[in-house]
């Protein structure tokens, strides 16, 4: 029985947005877990409790994680260089976004400004990725 379950195993695992490319993509993903990142913030800097500022940390850095994996599918997933030769910024964006939810920026700090600074990367990009859609 485990030479069979050996050989069924799969040889190779892999991690996507979906198994099969479905299409749908939102900034909104990315949006609400920089609102949490950013509310988690302010209730860290709000309470002294050593065990809460301990939860709210690990969950904060979660979601920052979040924020980069759904920008991430964005940028790779649903951005086509037809979209970045339109918006030559684009790139540019989603690197400053990235880095503001990763260990400098919302993952490494508790700071409220700079959850609000990645709230506004993800508002351009967001405006920009429904005036493709418009196209």
């Amino acid at each position: 029985m485990r030479l069979l379950a050996r050989l069924l195993a799969p040889k190779v695992t892999v991690h996507a947005h979906c198994d099969l490319p479905c299409g749908v993509y939102d900034p909104a993903q990315a949006r609400i877990e920089a609102e949490s990142v950013k509310a988690i913030s302010q209730k860290y800097q709000d309470n002294s409790d050593p065990e809460f500022r301990t939860r709210a940390l690990i969950i904060k850095e979660q979601r920052s994680e979040l924020v980069k994996h759904h920008l991430w599918v964005l940028w790779t997933d649903y951005f086509k260089p037809p979209h970045f030769e339109k918006y030559p910024q684009l790139h540019q964006l989603f690197n400053e976004a990235t880095k503001l939810a990763g260990a400098a920026g919302t993952k490494g700090s508790v700071s409220v400004a700079t959850a609000d600074e990645l709230l506004g990367k993800i508002e351009e990009i967001s405006k920009i990725f429904w005036e493709t859609k418009q196209a």
